[in-house]
């Protein structure tokens, strides 16, 4: 008998209502990169329990990594439930659904690959993105093998292995009149479609081309986001507003735009958790309901938003949309014993316009690659700050005329949604600072005001 079907025995026995458990193995292998030399590779291995146990509508959560502990943690545990408040709400924990096996979410030369081969795919990264005018080269390569067990006391029986890679190069440069940086990242679940070489390049590239900045003036430009820094927004601006128990609570700079058009009819932004290759792609979400392709905005309209299980109840609904997430460290799952909700691959639907194209269209405007320090400053009314500092380019009369210097973007999400004017076909898998997954290209807006730093 398996630890969770001891676990679930037990939870039966000493007369819980119901119960849930998971278990998390990781085999976590990390290489980092500091002043152009791979410093350390480090492999860790763990193996971790979650449990919710639910009496009388009481819920409690647990978590140990004592396999030989679980019970006397579930026996702790229902002496503290039976004093909680009754969470009357709550319909119960979901049924066993079949598991459907996705393309691309799980790689054998991962699960097997070796501190040796993973120390020369970091260095491919290095190689890549080496020039005379590159002073420093700093980064990280992280490869994860999960394996991901859920069970729970109505017969659901969940059990999956996951791969991830990802890696990021930021190369440094004093061969300018002030310090430049470029940034190159990757991400994906198998290693034939991973390229550490692309993560140099585009580092290397990035840094080279914003040597000898010139300086921004503070007024009204059109911006090309690029899709480094479009994934920027989506984690740290976007995707909260989207989460069904912000809009029930009215804590969205949307609750009041339901059905109701709230960007340009071209724009189209979709949770795909079925994507091949998607750090997010998951069949079963991390409470065992199966995952569903969901269009938040379609055509410029504000059609849904995601949930789990609690807020969904809470809230007054029959069932979740399939957005519980149990986030692990620095990809996956983990066993958290209270997931939140939230997007499995936020998606941003491509255009048909190259960037060249979009660059030959604007008159007055800022190429950015990369934005840092984005955060909501009134999330109830969408205002946002971010900062450009990578990989800015200005463009006057359809044309590059120069690398920019730092500049803060101080702006508003509702009106930015509905000032896009274009959108790329260069959509790219992005994963910022080992936030939310997402899958974007290129966007362009209009009428953004900017302050020189």
């Amino acid at each position: 008998m398996s630890a969770l079907d001891k676990a679930i025995t037990h939870s039966k026995k000493i007369g819980v209502d119901e119960f849930e458990i998971i278990a998390i193995k990781k085999n976590i292998t990390t290489v980092r990169i500091t002043d152009s030399e791979i410093v350390e590779i480090k492999q860790n291995f763990d193996k971790s329990y979650g449990m919710r146990l639910i009496h009388q509508k009481r819920i409690t959560s647990l978590q140990t990594t004592n396999i030989e502990k679980i019970t006397d943690v579930m026996d702790e545990g229902l002496k503290t439930t039976i004093k909680l408040k009754p969470r009357k709400f709550w319909k119960g924990l979901p049924y066993k659904e079949e598991n459907i096996r996705l393309e691309g979410t799980f790689d054998k030369k991962l699960k097997q690959i070796s501190g040796s081969n993973a120390t020369d795919i970091a260095q491919n990264m290095i190689n890549s993105s080496e020039n005379k005018k590159i002073d420093t080269i700093t980064g990280s390569l992280n490869i994860v093998y999960e394996n991901f067990e859920l069970s729970n006391s109505n017969e659901l029986n969940f059990n999956t292995e996951s791969t991830y890679i990802s890696g990021i190069i930021n190369a440094e440069s004093e061969h300018s009149t002030s310090p430049v940086s470029g940034i190159g990242h990757a991400c994906g679940r198998t290693l034939s479609k991973f390229s550490p070489e692309q993560i140099g390049l585009d580092a290397k590239n990035m840094c080279i081309d914003s040597i000898n900045p010139q300086k921004i003036n503070s007024e009204k430009y059109s911006i090309i986001f690029e899709p480094y820094s479009v994934g920027e927004l989506l984690a740290f601006v976007v995707a909260a507003n989207f989460n069904f128990k912000t809009f029930k609570e009215r804590k969205s700079c949307f609750s009041n735009n339901f059905k109701n058009k709230i960007s340009t009819e071209e724009f189209n932004l979709i949770d795909d958790p079925h994507i091949p290759e998607g750090i997010g792609t998951k069949s079963i979400d991390d409470e065992g309901i199966k995952t569903e392709k969901i269009k938040l905005i379609e055509n410029g309209i504000f059609k849904n938003s995601f949930s789990n299980l609690y807020d969904s109840y809470k809230e007054g609904e029959k069932e979740s949309s399939g957005n519980a997430i149990r986030m692990g460290s620095p990809m996956g799952r983990s066993a958290e014993p209270i997931p939140i909700s939230a997007p499995h691959n936020l998606t941003i639907t491509q255009g048909s316009s190259s960037q060249e194209d979009m660059i030959k269209d604007t008159k007055h405007g800022l190429l950015v690659g990369r934005l840092w320090y984005t955060y909501a400053v009134n999330p109830i009314k969408g205002d946002f700050s971010c900062t450009a500092r990578s990989g800015i380019r200005i463009i006057e009369n359809g044309k590059i005329k120069g690398p920019g210097k730092s500049v803060r973007i101080v702006h508003n999400l509702p009106t930015l949604l509905k000032n896009i004017s274009d959108i790329g076909n260069d959509q790219r898998r992005v994963m910022q600072w080992a936030s939310l997954p997402s899958i974007t290209p290129s966007i362009k807006v209009e009428d953004i005001a900017v302050n020189s730093i």
